[in-house]
């Protein structure tokens, strides 16, 4: 038997080879998103352990805020921590960091020297120790104010030379430097674009002090004005780094966060893992769209496969195999399928986190392939992943194998799948559908966002397992109507392409599904996104009622310098400030959110409509006041003249009555999700000094909109991070937010539809396989060549459109199912992007010509003589 099944491997494997292809692009995109991540995981624990001092002094943070949405604010501490350290035993030396992330530089041209996207632009101060990550490749050292080192990665990309000019966008003002040296990393660069300036100008120039005392008479600087974000710390010989830390703990009083050179790594480690685990998630989401596409294309492909060779395995069943061997037979050659098809798809994932490598590289991030990281994980997850997909599809198709009869080949007759009453899947599908309406009827009377997620997502796996066993059982009312048409238009030509794709409903149904998964998925998140899209729209139409917004393109703070050119603007008649206020707020029911608050100048009426269920713009924004979205309120127990205890991330603690509750169920540009608002006033008596996120500008009396928005742009044509945004112009804002999420979900599901279209071209082929004689028949009685390409496309045209019907319908019923848990975050608009759906219908078409190419041409070419004479 053994032998038996090498051969017949062997003598199919080009009608397995598209279903290894399958196999392969599955475990490709896992192995590869494995490999891509251990790598720039080992890269960077080797980066961080090589440069982290053995101990840093840090400000400590109360609690860990939401990064996305943040104060501007640069965590400080006094640079005299350093004299402190300093007198610790067991310290050999200790340098001062500053530092100072996502601000602005730009060259001559105005041009930001960073990306827009990715790694961020820092400003750091200069000096030499062992750890140091770069050297001075080129130039001197920065001597003092106005001179500066740059990068050479950057400086190379951007064109920078020594003697050039530089002006950083920091938040206590704007200022000029001189490129006097280039420095170059010795180990791997992050990607980010890096300014080094002499100590004292960084701590001058940087970095902003609330506390510092005025200027003394004759512009003597106060003492108080030094200060750092950070102490470096080197222990000496023979003195660990826990030891140590200990010690400075100890002379510091625990008022700031102390962390081993491990413990620094660590927490390193810990944020670039969300950048990594994004990347791995996508590329795990491109995986587990394969595997659920390859499944319906191994299943269609040993069907047939079986069916053709029911003379074999009833031969086998003649000759004594018994219906055990015959199952382990079909198997086997599962198993090896899975093999070949794991092995190529990790050499092929190898390849891909190459790709992805080179592709870092373009970002900036320049990492070593050759110390590419291929942990022992990776194989055995790509070959569970392979071989595993492969005999789970293939044990369906065995068990029909292992019930061929003996007489089978004594009759030459196919496994009769057509013939067999489908009532199992009949009652199958039904109550899968049932349960799944169900399901979505639950997601969208839930109350809350993460039950109707939870609804949503057994809805959707449900009914698409509902339309998988059902499918069969639509094809031949559905294909009489889409193929109705063609005996009229083509004549007998057409006839027989329509009764080709009726003929095993099976097989159409299973082909048909593969394509629908990713049309399915294609058409809920058009429709989820066009309704987020219609949703902001209104939300912005309703509530926003500034002439202008004056905002970052990410959406970050902006130096106080960008305020006073917007209020100091010709024709400027009201200026509101809006800034984000980290807070860790005590609720009622026990638990502590750590949330962000929008905070507002008194104005905020006069550039806003916010609906309020009690209470008022003045009375949130009241000194020791805010004000909290009502559901928010009504979920924790929360009500109109509660006090809430509140921590700020400079642990200054307060507590504040809550003074209004606001309708406001999404943020409409007025701050993030929640609800919460403060007044600027609260804010700067708890957290002074935070940057601004936006500014709503409203013109003054008598003065034209158009004139205000040039007389804005002009004073701020030094700041090219920062935009003048009418209405119109915020709302391309948030739908090109909405796009750049889309077309990566089209690109994840684009797999899919490969994938699927693979399906197609394996079953025309192997129904070409199938049907050789009776295509030689054909030919011999008078069908010409280009009628036989004609009645196989026609026929793959059909079962392409009929997978993107089943695809157009769930997709619909899916993204109105994610309009309802939408609608709980407050995006209540529902919209259906038409033009997405009618590319959907045209695209399948295509996809159905595309797929019939090889087999169509392959038919035409059959020798007549040789074709009626095949067994």
């Amino acid at each position: 038997m053994l032998k038996a099944t090498l051969r017949s491997f062997f003598a199919h494997k080009g009608r397995l080879l598209l279903s290894a292809l399958a196999v392969l692009l599955s475990v490709a995109f896992v192995s590869g998103s494995l490999i891509f991540s251990d790598t720039v995981s080992r890269t960077f624990d080797r980066l961080f352990a090589s440069t982290a001092s053995d101990v840093a002094v840090s400000p400590k943070e109360a609690f860990e805020q939401n990064r996305g949405f943040g104060s501007g604010l640069v965590p400080t501490l006094p640079a005299s921590v350093s004299e402190d350290v300093a007198k610790v035993p067991g310290v050999q030396a200790v340098h001062l960091d500053v530092e100072v992330e996502n601000l602005t530089i730009t060259d001559a041209e105005n041009e930001p020297i960073g990306r827009t996207t990715g790694p961020p632009t820092i400003a750091s101060n200069w000096y030499v120790s062992d750890r140091s990550p770069v050297v001075l490749s080129e130039g001197r050292e920065p001597a003092g104010a106005g001179e500066a080192l740059l990068d050479k990665d950057t400086a190379d990309r951007k064109d920078v030379e020594i003697g050039d000019t530089l002006n950083i966008l920091a938040q206590p003002g704007t200022f000029e430097v001189e490129v006097v040296g280039i420095a170059k990393f010795t180990t791997t660069n992050p990607g980010a674009a890096v300014v080094y300036l002499e100590t004292a100008a960084a701590q001058r120039q940087l970095l902003e002090n609330p506390d510092a005392a005025e200027p003394a008479p004759g512009g003597a600087e106060p003492e108080s004005a030094e200060l750092a974000t950070s102490v470096s710390v080197d222990a000496a010989p023979g003195v660990s780094d826990a030891e140590l830390k200990q010690r400075v703990k100890r002379a510091l009083d625990g008022e700031y966060t102390v962390q081993t050179a491990d413990e620094q790594a660590k927490s390193a480690a810990e944020e670039l893992g969300t950048f990594l685990d994004i990347i791995k998630y996508v590329m795990l989401g491109f995986a587990g769209i394969a595997v659920l596409v390859g499944i319906f294309l191994i299943v269609n492909t040993f069907s047939m496969l079986i069916a053709q060779r029911t003379r074999e395995l009833g031969l086998m069943r003649a000759l004594g195999a018994d219906r055990r061997q015959v199952r382990r037979s079909v198997l086997t050659e599962a198993l090896l399928l899975g093999l070949a098809g794991s092995t190529l798809g990790l050499l092929s994932g190898i390849g891909l986190a190459v790709g992805l490598i080179e592709t870092m590289g373009l970002l900036g991030m320049n990492l070593d392939a050759a110390e590419m990281v291929v942990s022992w994980v990776t194989p055995l997850v790509a070959y569970a992943v392979g071989v595993g997909v492969t005999f789970v599809a293939a044990y369906l198709p065995a068990r029909r194998a292992a019930r061929v009869s003996p007489m089978a080949a004594l009759a030459d007759l196919e496994i009769a799948e057509v013939g067999r009453p489908m009532r199992v899947r009949a009652v199958l599908g039904s109550v899968l559908g049932v349960v799944g309406a169900v399901s979505f009827v639950f997601c969208a009377t839930a109350e809350r966002t993460r039950d109707s997620a939870v609804y949503l997502v057994g809805g959707v796996v449900l009914t698409m397992l509902a339309v998988v066993a059902a499918g069969p059982l639509l094809v031949r009312p559905v294909i009489r109507v889409l193929g109705g048409w063609f005996p009229r238009i083509f004549g007998s030509v057409g006839a027989l392409s329509q009764r080709n794709a009726l003929r095993n409903p099976r097989r159409t149904g299973a082909t048909a599904v593969a394509l629908m998964v990713g049309l399915a998925l294609v058409g809920g998140m058009s429709v989820a996104a066009a309704s987020m899209t219609k949703s902001f729209d209104e939300e912005i139409d309703r509530t926003l009622g500034a002439d202008f917004i004056v905002q970052s393109d990410n959406f970050g703070p902006f130096p106080r310098e960008v305020t006073e050119r917007v209020e100091d603007a010709d024709g400027v008649g009201l200026v509101v400030r809006q800034r984000f206020a980290p807070l860790e707020v005590s609720l009622p029911d026990g638990e502590k959110e750590s949330t962000s608050a929008g905070a507002f100048d008194k104005g905020l009426d006069q550039v806003s409509r916010l609906e309020y269920a009690a209470g008022s713009t003045a009375a949130a924004l009241a000194p020791g006041h805010v004000g909290l979205e009502r559901q928010f309120a009504r979920d924790h127990g929360i009500r109109m003249g509660s006090t809430l205890p509140v921590k700020f991330p400079n642990g200054k603690r307060t507590e504040l009555t809550v003074g209004a509750l606001t309708n406001q169920e999404t943020s409409g540009g007025f701050g993030p999700p929640g609800g919460f608002l403060l007044g600027l006033e609260t804010l700067e008596e708890h957290l002074p000094g935070g940057q601004e996120v936006a500014l709503f500008v409203n013109a003054g009396g008598g003065t034209d909109v158009d004139r205000l928005r040039t007389s804005l742009e002009r004073g701020l044509e030094g700041f090219p991070q920062v935009k003048v945004r009418d209405q119109a112009d915020f709302k391309e804002l948030i739908r090109d937010q909405i796009v750049v999420l889309l077309y990566l979900v089209f690109a994840l599901l684009g797999l899919a539809i490969i994938i699927a279209v693979l399906g197609v071209v394996n079953t025309l082929a192997l129904s070409v396989v199938e049907r050789t004689r009776e295509i030689g028949m054909l030919r011999a009685i008078g069908l010409s060549r280009r009628q036989t390409r004609r009645m196989i496309r026609l026929e793959s045209v059909v079962i392409a459109v009929f997978g993107a019907l089943l695809g157009l319908v769930l997709g619909l019923a899916w993204g109105a199912g994610v309009h309802e848990v939408l609608a709980l975050e407050g995006m209540r608009a529902f919209a259906i992007d038409w033009t997405v759906q009618l590319a959907v219908v045209i695209g399948s078409v295509l996809v159905g010509l595309l797929a019939a190419l090889l087999p169509a041409l392959r038919a035409s070419r059959l020798n007549v003589l040789a074709a009626i004479a095949h067994e």
